[in-house]
Order: C-alpha cells, then sequence, then structure tokens
C-alpha cells in the first residue's frame, strides 16, 4: 500500500510548477506506481475531491471544527501566517514553526480516504465527537506535509493547480488513450477516479464500459454568454433554436419503467424533494427508459415564476417534504432528450433530440422555443420571454450534439445585466496563478438608514492579472485587520459591478446577495457616500421577483 506522504509530495511538487508537460509527467508516473485500488481515491483527492460528483456524501468539516480539532491534538491555538495562502498553509507553517512530530504508523492513502468515508457516515447523536475522533487520528499520525493536505482536502481547498481537466489531460498523455477516448468515459461515468482507474488498468476498452446508464446522472453541457440576439446570431449561424431561460433548477430525469430519479446540475440526487415531480414524469413519458433533461420553477397561485432563491427551499429538502410542497408549488418544463429505450442521443443533433422529446413529453410542457432566422425575430422572442418574468433567451445551434461537462459555442445564452457602484470592504489572498495577489474582492452596499457597509457578494471575477497586481498593495495601505486569508480594508474603493439579479441571503446581514457579480471598472470619481444602498437592491429584488 502506498504511503499518504507520496501524494502529498505530489501536491508540493505540483504546486511548484506551472508547466503541463511536467505536471502531466508527475501525475502519470505517480498513478501508475500504485496500487489498482488506490487509483480512483488518489486521483480525485489529487483536484480536492473525496467522492464522485454523483456520490451524495460529503465530510462536512467546518474551519472551526479543524481548528478545535488541531488545537486538541497540538495543546496550543493555531497562529495565522499572514503569508499564508490558505487554511493548509496556514496549518503547515504553525506546525513547522511548533517543529512536530507525527506519534503512531505512518499514513497510508487508504487509511486517509477510508477515514473521510467514515466521517461522511457519521450522522445524528454524537456524530461531532466521532467525527472529531476520526480527524484527530488522522492528525496525530501525519507529518507537516500531510496534515496540510488532509486540512487542504477537508476544507475544500487544494489549490495545487491541478484540476480535473489537467488530471484527464495526464491520462491521455501517459497510457496513450486518445484524449477524446479519456473525456467522453468521464462525461459519461461522471467519476474521474473511475476514469483513471479503467484508463490504467484496462485501457481503452476499460473505458468502454464506462458507457451512459439509467440511474448515472451525466455533467450537463453548458453554455457560453452572448451579449445581443445579433452577436448569438453571428456565433452561431441561422436558423438557431431560441428558449426561454427559465429562473428554475436544472434537472436531469432517469426513467426506467416505474422507476424515476432526479438529479441536480451537480448531480445530486433530488427525488425525494421533488415527488410530484417524480410522479409526473412516471406518468407522462411516453418511453421505457429515457434520461431527459428539464427545468423546475417555484410558481405562485396564478402560475407566474416565483424567484429563485423560494425555489431553492424546495430542492434537495428531505424533511417536511409535503408541508413545503403545499408552500412552494412547482412546475416542470423539459428541453432535451439524451436517450431513449436503448439509443443514446448524444451525439445526436439539437433537432433531432428535441423532436425525439416531442414524441415522448406526453402532457409535460416543453420550454417555449421558436426557430429564429432574423435579429428581429430574436429580439421579439426575448422581449416575450422576459415579458413572462424569466431571465432571458438560449440560443442553440440546430445541428449541435450534446457535450456532457463541456462549455462551448454551441449553446449561448442571453441575460440582463445589471450594474452597480459598490465599495470594497476585503480580499483573500489568492492561489494559483493569482498566488501572491488579493483576488477575491468582497463587496458592500450602503445602508441608508445607519450608514453600514454591508457585504452584498464577493468575486475574483473581472479584474485583469495587471488590476489584481496593482490593486493589492493599495489594499494593503487600507488593512484594518485580518482574519486567516482574508484581509478586511476601510471601505475607500469604489468599483462598478455588473451582476445577474439580486437574491435573498441567510448569511450577510444586508439580507441580499448577487448572483454572478463581477467587477468591470474602478470608480475613483465616486465617494463612499455615492455608492448604491441595501434598500436599493432589496427593492430590485422584489421587483424581480414580482
Amino acid at each position: 500500500m502506498s504511503l499518504f506522504l507520496d501524494l502529498a509530495t505530489l501536491g508540493e511538487q505540483l504546486a511548484a510548477t506551472k508547466k503541463k508537460l511536467e505536471h502531466s509527467a508527475l501525475i502519470g508516473a505517480y498513478l501508475k506506481q500504485i496500487a489498482p485500488e488506490e487509483i480512483a481515491p488518489a486521483s480525485r483527492l489529487l483536484i480536492g475531491r473525496i467522492f464522485p460528483e454523483s456520490d451524495p456524501r460529503i465530510v462536512n468539516i467546518s474551519g472551526a471544527a479543524l481548528n478545535r480539532v488541531l488545537v486538541q491534538v497540538v495543546g496550543a491555538e493555531i497562529e495565522w501566517s499572514g503569508s499564508a495562502v490558505d487554511f493548509g498553509d496556514a496549518v503547515a507553517q504553525w506546525l513547522t514553526a511548533r517543529k512536530w512530530k507525527p506519534q503512531g504508523e505512518p499514513l497510508q492513502i487508504l487509511d486517509v480516504y477510508h477515514a473521510y468515508e467514515e466521517i461522511a457516515q457519521a450522522t445524528g447523536s454524537g456524530s461531532r465527537t466521532r467525527k472529531d475522533e476520526l480527524l484527530a487520528a488522522l492528525f496525530q499520525r501525519a507529518s507537516v506535509v500531510e496534515a496540510k493536505y488532509i486540512t487542504k482536502q477537508v476544507s475544500g481547498e487544494m489549490r495545487v493547480g491541478v484540476s480535473e481537466g489537467s488530471l484527464l489531460d495526464a491520462l491521455a498523455r501517459n497510457t496513450g488513450i486518445p484524449a477524446t477516448s479519456i473525456r467522453r468515459a468521464n462525461q459519461l461515468a461522471g467519476d474521474v477516479g473511475a476514469v483513471a482507474f479503467a484508463a490504467i488498468t484496462h485501457g481503452e476498452k476499460g473505458l468502454q464500459k464506462l458507457a451512459l446508464q439509467i440511474g448515472r446522472p451525466l455533467k450537463p453541457m453548458l453554455a457560453q454568454s452572448a451579449e445581443t440576439v445579433a452577436d448569438a446570431l453571428e456565433q452561431i449561424s441561422p436558423p438557431i433554436a431560441f428558449e426561454y431561460k427559465l429562473d428554475g433548477a436544472r434537472l436531469q430525469i432517469h426513467k426506467r419503467d416505474d422507476d424515476v430519479k432526479l438529479f441536480s446540475r451537480h448531480l445530486s440526487d433530488i427525488t425525494a424533494s421533488l415527488p410530484e415531480v417524480a410522479e409526473q414524469a412516471r406518468r407522462e413519458i411516453r418511453a421505457h427508459d429515457a434520461i431527459l433533461e428539464g427545468e423546475v420553477i417555484a410558481i405562485d397561485a396564478n402560475g407566474r415564476t416565483r424567484p429563485f432563491q423560494i425555489l431553492m427551499r424546495r430542492v434537495g429538502r428531505e424533511r417536511d417534504v409535503e408541508t413545503v410542497q403545499q408552500e412552494i408549488p412547482v412546475k416542470l418544463f423539459l428541453f432535451d432528450c439524451l436517450y431513449r429505450d436503448g439509443e443514446s442521443l448524444l451525439d445526436a443533433p439539437n433537432t433531432t433530440r428535441w423532436n425525439e422529446l416531442e414524441k415522448i413529453a406526453g402532457n409535460i410542457p416543453r420550454v417555449p422555443r421558436r426557430v429564429i432566422e432574423t435579429v428581429d425575430d430574436g429580439e421579439k422572442f426575448l422581449r416575450d420571454a422576459r415579458a413572462q418574468g424569466h431571465e432571458g433567451v438560449m440560443a442553440k445551434n440546430l445541428q449541435s450534439p450534446y457535450t456532457p461537462g463541456e462549455r462551448g459555442k454551441q449553446w449561448l445564452k442571453l441575460k440582463p445585466v445589471h450594474t452597480l457602484d459598490l465599495i470594497i470592504v476585503a480580499s483573500e489572498w489568492g492561489y494559483g496563478r493569482r498566488h501572491g495577489w488579493l483576488s477575491n474582492q468582497h463587496l458592500a452596499a450602503r445602508d441608508e438608514t445607519t450608514g453600514e457597509f454591508l457585504e452584498v457578494g464577493k468575486t475574483f471575477k473581472g479584474l485583469t492579472d495587471q488590476e489584481m497586481k496593482t490593486l493589492t498593495p493599495r489594499l494593503l495601505e487600507l488593512k484594518t485587520h485580518q482574519t486567516r486569508g482574508t484581509v478586511y480594508v476601510q471601505p475607500k474603493i469604489v468599483v462598478e459591478v455588473a451582476f445577474n439579479n439580486v437574491q435573498q441571503s441567510p448569511t450577510y446581514k444586508s439580507g441580499v446577495a448577487l448572483r454572478h457579480a463581477r467587477i468591470v471598472a474602478f470608480r475613483p470619481d465616486k465617494a463612499p457616500a455615492d455608492i448604491e444602498t441595501v434598500q436599493t437592491l432589496r427593492a430590485l429584488m422584489e421587483r424581480e421577483g414580482a
């Protein structure tokens, strides 16, 4: 069995270089020399994922829990160094300063992975104590670098420059299997660990066994953005399908005879939270086996769309489902057919999949759709969508296949973009390419009643590398204090922020949060007193939800 120290050391080597070929060589050499049963868990851990995407288990270890366990093991309070880029780095620096020495047998990969599984399975009365015991046992046996990577993995901050895509590239380079075969297997399996195991132990024949299966969710096909209808028609030659973009939750519906399962866009099984949707699919879909895609929205008594955050009180909920079902009725719309009665339709054109959907959808409504050939027709369809309270439209190439997990230009989304002037109140140290820069900005609006600056979101999007590099010393000059990797600053820097919409937030004191925020400009001409108010954001949220 392989030592966990080897995996942690590999993480350090990967973090120390940005060269893709070197990453591939290091990953390939490592995965080929470990035991077959270690390949899948090691592959996931390398990219900061513990379980397959469709696996509902989570370790659910908070920063406070990590802090509590480390204090228990070491016997002293953690000191967060200003140069630490994340919690794992801070733990390593702290343990090094205390000359930490592990106790007991060296950790093996499967020791750590099985402990994570036990932590995920610990629920109910006494689960906190049990999780603490399991985590403490790992830290007691861990060297400094192993403790660093245990912290990174359970906190979700792996940050060694290896993504799922780069790991798949490494598999292709080191097995000789075509990259297209590797990626297709991953699209169908939804588990990079299973792909790595099959590729290394059984080659391309092993990957062929990772076929489309009822009950195993696929990663959803993703869309890029288009600014205007004209832009969409320039990127995709007409005729082109326009569909309403609903402000709901994307669903993947798997049906085998009377057995129906619903999966979220993140591949979680959410069947229990939407029993009426599952029953509708069971009753209406005219196929023995099928995989369909759709969108479920929350509706009011008049059938109008309710805000996304209200729907989120339904999706994934497992308690008091019947009560909430009455409070928040939902409506399902279908928009794609990926599989029907033994035939995969992933490689079929969009128009073929739509025609198949029409044949088997029964009385389940389809997303409103129109084939567009001119900008005027597209603009009218977009206006109609917004007039009915929807987000915007999706533009789809009629000839495009379905490519799970990929964000290409075959699908485009057109949604309204709002901008507001907000202020930076804190910033987080970046990692990877952004290491050494304050890159994740905490944004605040002004409470017109109290004058407070209340957080309404955060973002690392919109700024160039040079802008982040220039902004960092400005923020450090305004620093008031630091907590772990977050630097809190005097509210002096005003920025113009684009976002898609506003939703209710139980986390922020302001009660609101921006969706898909990104900084588009600095506004040195604006004073802190000139920024937008929390009250304005609340009104915008209410208006959008009306």
